[in-house]
């Protein structure tokens, strides 16, 4: 599928909630940040201050709306919201744990387990629906803001379906990869050259990865 891209892209997950922690499926809920997602937000603040950005788009939950907010700062920069940047629907597994939903909905869970990019949780959604949503909103930035940089806070599962089309991976590939509680990252199982060509297709991404101690320890650019 080709895409639209804008100038620059930057993909940022927002801070962490108190059900990251417990791992628990989370996608409408709309659940605060922690005192450590609020200082990841600040770090991340931090270092956009010095960067420009002309848009910044959000989900519309509070977890990315206050995590855009912290970023924006003082900056009068157009602040978005838009929906269907919002986390895959876990339907009825919403607010459950990995161990609640295996022992409420054994069978579907066991066929989500085998086949996560077609099967979805009861009135959920596939990683398949994630990712034409995902999709239309990506193409989107490109035909709404053509040549500005472009900031958005989304979710986790949302950065693996996008990075999974950008590296032409299968949906799915990547979901063991990406960490649940950093504020974003990037899965290590890819390879430099692989990195490149995806610079070198796409628009610029940069990822910001912060440590335990709040510090933001490393930036992924090109």
């Amino acid at each position: 599928m080709k895409i639209s891209i804008p100038r620059n892209v930057w993909l940022v997950r927002h801070g962490q909630t108190d059900w990251n922690l417990a791992r628990r499926y989370m996608s409408a809920s709309d659940r605060p940040l922690t005192v450590h997602g609020v200082r990841q937000s600040a770090a991340l603040q931090r270092f956009f201050a010095a960067r420009p950005v002309d848009v910044i788009v959000h989900s519309g939950v509070s977890r990315t709306r206050d995590t855009a907010e912290a970023i924006r700062g003082s900056r009068g920069i157009e602040c978005v919201e838009d929906v269907r940047w919002r986390e895959e629907s876990h339907g009825a597994w919403e607010g459950l744990t990995w161990r609640e939903v295996s022992r409420r909905f054994g069978s579907a869970a066991q066929e989500r387990a085998v086949d996560p990019v077609n099967v979805a949780p009861p009135g959920g959604e596939s990683l398949a629906q994630l990712r034409e949503r995902m999709l239309d909103a990506y193409a989107d930035l490109g035909r709404r803001h053509p040549r500005a940089r472009v900031l958005v806070v989304t979710h986790g599962g949302v950065i693996q379906a996008l990075l999974c089309e950008l590296f032409a991976a299968p949906p799915g590939k990547l979901v063991r990869d990406v960490m649940h509680t950093d504020v974003v990252t990037v899965p290590e199982t890819l390879d430099q050259e692989s990195v490149s060509r995806l610079f070198k297709q796409h628009a610029f991404i940069a990822i910001p990865v912060v440590d335990e101690h709040n510090r933001l320890v490393g930036i992924v650019t090109h």
